[in-house]
């Protein structure tokens, strides 16, 4: 129930919040389902839009969230797919490009 809810909600009414990010869907008149991390100096450092119909996985948002705070801390690293607080995190380099699986794995090869 909505009354358990122990932190603060908004709602966007006149869709002005939908529209300024894109997400308004002006054909039938609802928003798409949005999802933006914003860091404390205002920049949207991760979002996701998925249609209306398709909901969303809260426990990959709290995944990004905790990875962009790491970041804000570690600004010379990296998270992975799949990253959990805790895991090792990487060092990025232009030879690690469309190979991040492989440049984890090496890199984790070296640290032992």
């Amino acid at each position: 129930m909505l009354k358990d809810v122990k932190y603060p909600m908004g709602s966007d009414p006149a869709g002005k919040l939908s529209r300024l990010f894109g997400v308004y869907d002006e054909e039938n008149g609802l928003a798409q389902r949005g999802v933006f991390i914003i860091n404390p100096e205002g920049v949207v450092v991760s979002s996701e839009v998925n249609h209306i119909d398709i909901g969303r996985n809260a426990d990959e948002l709290l995944r990004k969230l905790q990875a962009n705070i790491y970041k804000a801390g570690h600004p010379s690293e990296v998270c992975p797919a799949k990253w959990q607080p805790g895991d090792k995190t990487m060092k990025p380099a232009p030879e690690f490009v469309g190979k991040a699986e492989e440049a984890y794995v090496q890199q984790e090869a070296l640290r032992h």
